[in-house]
């Protein structure tokens, strides 16, 4: 595993972990989806899509939105890794500022820099996760401004709301993390790292961040002018990330100050484990993982929880690393939404397992597109079929858009020209993703949704997303986050099928 300087491990969302491409089948089933009924491309862009739940911040902006900071900040690239380092730039490196006016090394840097004409029948895997050890050194410099392009090319494709993952005040909590070691005694370590003030310390270095984050963020999208960006419109939140191949101490301090902080300030609702599921740290420790989660739960009961399970497929891992990873998550690890679940169908009693989920309504976070280039599975070989068949709640994601070269629109594209869904899905795969979020406040929907969204509550009796809502229903919506989210799209709904009449009509395709 390549040695990443710590002062940006805050800043990368995961870690390159070498996998030998033997261990790929070149057989598997290809990147591409399959070929599906034609859409127009403006179907997609402007249908309604919910919002993106599985998001990470520096992996979802744009490479050449990277390219453009690193030049304004003097960066430099090295010429044989291509990687983003600080200047000066001596021997064996170019100023980033080339890669605005040198078409050729511009591609280069795109290439390295995310997924772009990388081979279908490539080591995706590796090639996937390097790129935010190439460019890391760029997003942690300016995480507002990114934070702009980002909502605000999810507010232009639609969307209404955004779940992005972070790690926040990384370096304190390092430094809290070493300081006091680690304690197997999971409740003794916790109250060490409370003593004397010490967690609430980087917990107040993180809000501080956030302020300054949300402030750039306000300026980079015009928030305070006559001419707002979209971005502006755009609810978000974060989700604190933890990097499972770190040691046991970094890992339950950044854990335990995602749940603080999601207990005590709005803008952070939930935490999360990244980094390669199939790194060895990560296999060897996963269970302690889920273990330090379900302690933290019984100290932090309203965090929320989300987390990377199943992104493993045959031939990454040994076949026994993939029986028990999903479910561990969810009964151990208390798990709320699964990111991925692509090896469900290899774990024990995997019917079971989604019946389980099914009940508690625990959902599966999608992206289409990282899953095939990542582990080269699609089409049949994804289970997305098979959760809903099972009544697991779905919602689509982009994951890391930037780094894939994707958007939400090309998620919902590749669903329904795949799996043949029609209007009707897709209109509830969008509705999915913002019932699952983790915005506070009651839903507009009733809370059995196996036979569909249907308006309960307060609103029930109301045309969902009408202009003027009624006295008892608008005193509902003010009340809930999520319920007001979930109006503007049923509002966005009625104006879409307005202008596709003959595409939205029920069993249209």
């Amino acid at each position: 595993m390549p040695v990443i300087p710590t002062h940006l491990i805050g800043a990368l969302s995961a870690l390159a972990l070498l996998v030998p491409a033997a261990a790929y089948d070149a057989s598997a089933t290809p990147v591409t989806p399959a070929p599906g009924p034609a859409r127009p491309r403006d179907f997609f862009a402007e249908l309604p899509k919910g919002g993106d739940l599985h998001n990470h911040l520096s992996g979802a902006v744009t490479t050449e939105f990277l390219i453009a900071l690193a030049a304004e900040d003097g960066l430099c690239i090295t010429t044989d890794t291509t990687t983003a380092v600080p200047p000066p730039c001596g021997a064996g490196t170019r100023p980033a500022a080339d890669a605005v006016t040198d078409a050729a090394f511009r591609r280069q840097v795109i290439q390295a820099w995310s997924m772009q004409d990388f081979p279908a029948d490539g080591n995706g895997h590796d090639h996937f996760f390097a790129t935010f050890d190439k460019f890391g050194e760029v997003p942690w410099r300016h995480p507002g401004r990114i934070l702009a392009e980002v909502a605000g090319s999810a507010a232009r494709q639609n969307q209404f709301y955004l779940e992005t993952m972070i790690t926040p005040a990384s370096g304190a909590a390092r430094a809290l993390a070493d300081r006091v070691g680690y304690d197997a005694d999971l409740d003794a370590m916790h109250d060490k790292l409370v003593a004397d003030g010490g967690l609430d310390a980087v917990v107040r270095q993180a809000r501080a961040d956030a302020d300054t984050t949300d402030a750039e963020f306000r300026t980079a999208a015009h928030c305070a002018t006559t001419r707002p960006d979209a971005a502006c419109s755009l609810p978000y939140r974060w989700i604190s990330q933890a990097g499972r191949l770190g040691t046991p101490e970094r890992v339950f301090t950044q854990l335990a100050l995602g749940m603080r902080l999601a207990e005590g300030d709005p803008r952070f609702v939930a935490v999360n484990l990244v980094q390669p599921e199939d790194g060895e740290v990560a296999l060897r420790d996963y269970r302690l993982h889920m273990r330090m989660l379900n302690y933290l739960k019984t100290q932090y009961p309203k965090a929320h929880v989300t987390l990377h399970a199943g992104e493993l497929v045959p031939g990454l891992v040994k076949p026994e690393h993939l029986t028990f990873h999903i479910r561990e998550a969810a009964q151990t690890g208390r798990a709320e939404r699964i990111g991925h679940g692509v090896s469900v169908l290899h774990e024990d009693r995997w019917e079971s397992l989604m019946r389980y989920m099914a009940d508690r309504r625990i959902a599966v976070e999608v992206p289409f597109h990282s899953n095939a280039q990542i582990l080269r599975v699609s089409g049949d070989a994804h289970p997305f079929a098979t959760y809903r068949r099972h009544g697991v709640p779905v919602v689509l994601a982009t994951d890391d858009p930037g780094v894939s070269r994707i958007e939400i629109t090309d998620e919902y594209r590749w669903a329904a020209q795949t799996y043949g869904l029609g209007y009707p899905e897709l209109r509830d795969l969008a509705r999915a993703s913002l019932e699952y979020s983790f915005l506070p406040g009651r839903s507009l929907w009733d809370r059995d949704l196996r036979s569909g969204y249907r308006p309960s509550g307060a609103c029930a009796a109301e045309r969902q997303g009408r202009e003027r809502p009624g006295e008892r229903c608008a005193a509902f919506l003010a009340s809930s986050p999520k319920a007001q989210v979930e109006w503007r799209q049923e509002a966005a709904f009625h104006r879409f099928e307005a202008a596709h009449p003959g595409a939205t009509r029920p069993g249209s395709r």
